[in-house]
């Protein structure tokens, strides 16, 4: 079983940047990779970024390439996603998940999810 608990969302004005934090229970990394996901109000949740159990291999959404960076800090069992040059459209709440695999998992196949934290980008 792996508990994760998302933190760092906030409101920021458009341009500006946040570092979202998912801190997970579980103490190894061996085998866990973890995904960023979001959704805003009537929409789909959707695939932002994801990083495999090594932190070797990323993958991001087009819509945030460029502008966000996951990465995993395995000491503090913790996956972050700075967000920068943020825009209005990037306004959701934002998940993290966990699934027990050595690649990449495809779309939303995760086992874990945390509650999620708001993100607010003002124009």
């Amino acid at each position: 079983q792996v508990q994760l608990v998302e933190s760092g969302g906030g409101l920021v004005q458009a341009g500006g940047s946040l570092r979202l934090s998912c801190a997970r229970s579980r103490r190894t990394s061996e085998g866990i990779a973890v995904g960023w996901f979001r959704q805003a109000p009537g929409k789909e949740r959707e695939f932002v970024a994801a990083i495999d159990w090594s932190g070797s291999s990323t993958a991001y959404s087009d819509s945030v390439k460029g502008r966000f960076t996951i990465s995993r800090d395995d000491a503090k069992n913790t996956v972050y996603l700075q967000m920068n040059t943020l825009k209005p459209d990037d306004t959701a709440s934002y998940y993290c998940a966990a699934k027990f695999a050595y690649g990449i998992p495809v779309g939303i196949s995760y086992d874990y999810w945390g509650q999620g934290t708001q993100v607010t980008v003002s124009s």
